[in-house]
């Protein structure tokens, strides 16, 4: 398989560096869940609206859940953010992309955000969610606890224990802990397109999968959020079927919604506003210490500091599992390298993700 060359570069900034313009989706992802419909709450409504947002949100108390034995909390002035894209194929919503309907909660997407100190400037790491872990004992938000296993799937940690065992894997995984934690619902994704009125995207070849119920001949096109949903669930219809290449077409898919959202200023209705500012606090879930409008906002607001030049973006360092193509397996040599790389509040290196798994789809869609 070829190197995924989008992540050899370190964090912008550095010298003699220069950061991938492909950075820019996933981190910026996070404003879009957030910041979209609440920043500009401010013209569009008083005490009223922002007690509906806050009785939208919801929030988990990660700290009390895990309790003291976690990695320490850094004393560098960087912080990390663990995010998850949420999924469920139970009732309706697998109407929305297919899939088995199991009636169980998963985790599609995840990624690491690193805020380095200061604020300026981040770097953020996928975690595939075919990645085979040692998955550590933990308790979930109902009490109940779960045992350690080893050599399952990355996302099974959400669907046994939801969000406080997910954080136990993540912090297991790297070493680092987690101050804070962001969970979007898909199907709020599927609004939130829609309410922004789609997202343009120009796919290099036709794309076909029958199980995401996505159908797109090569050329521009103005996604719905129905079709948005199922591009970020394919994987079947593009490069070599793995879950690496759906994180491909889902980098290039976020940085064509975050264009679109850094638009949102020209949106002229506070109806349209109120209506997104709405859909993305129903949308999200998050740590207690950012469980309240307030909270969120300030947060966002620090992070909106970082310009989109002066991010980053890898992929974990995989390789394919020999025993079984569907599944990756950490490439323990270069992930030390990324996880040393930002305990210590620095860019990551080149070599760690070079000569790693690539999902052979890159390009696919075009970035704008």
């Amino acid at each position: 398989m070829s190197a995924d060359k989008t992540p050899e570069s370190a964090i912008p900034g550095e010298p003699g560096t220069s950061g991938p313009r492909r950075s820019r989706g996933r981190s910026l992802m996070i404003m879009a869940w957030t910041v979209a419909g609440i920043v500009a709450l401010g013209g569009a409504g008083g005490g009223y609206l922002f007690l509906r947002l806050n009785d939208n949100l919801k929030s988990i108390d990660i700290n009390q859940l895990l309790g003291t034995d976690r990695p320490a909390k850094a004393d560098n002035g960087s912080e990390n953010i663990l995010v998850l894209g949420s999924d469920t194929r139970s009732g309706a919503n697998k109407k929305l992309g297919g899939g088995t309907d199991d009636g169980s909660a998963r985790s599609d997407t995840a990624m690491i955000v690193h805020v380095y100190k200061g604020h300026k400037k981040a770097s953020v790491v996928s975690i595939p969610r075919d990645t085979l872990v040692d998955r550590p004992a933990c308790t979930d938000a109902h009490g109940a606890t779960h045992r350690a296993a080893t050599g399952v799937m990355f996302n099974s940690a959400y669907t046994t224990g939801g969000a406080a065992c997910a954080v136990k894997t993540v912090e297991a995984l790297s070493g680092m802990r987690m101050d804070h934690y962001l969970e979007v619902d898909f199907s709020g994704f599927q609004q939130l397109v829609d309410e922004l009125g789609g997202v343009e995207v120009t796919t290099t070849r036709n794309i076909s999968d029958h199980q995401s119920h996505l159908d797109l001949k090569a050329g521009t096109h103005r996604l719905t959020g129905r079709q948005a949903l199922a591009l970020v669930r394919t994987r079947h219809g593009v490069g070599d079927g793995s879950d690496l290449g759906r994180i491909q077409l889902q980098q290039a898919f976020l940085k064509a919604l975050v264009t679109q959202v850094r638009n949102i200023g020209l949106f002229t209705s506070p109806t349209e506003l109120v209506d997104l500012a709405d859909t993305a606090t129903k949308a999200v879930t998050t740590d207690s210490e950012l469980g309240s409008v307030n909270s969120l906002l300030d947060f966002t607001n620090g992070l909106k500091r970082i310009s989109p030049s002066h991010m980053t973006m890898v992929t974990l360092p995989v390789r394919y599992d020999p025993a079984d193509p569907n599944r990756v397996v950490v490439a323990d040599a270069k992930a030390k390298l990324v996880w040393d790389a930002l305990k210590a509040d620095r860019a990551v290196p080149k070599a760690a993700t070079q000569g790693t798994a690539s999902g052979a789809a890159k390009g696919v869609v075009a970035s704008p």
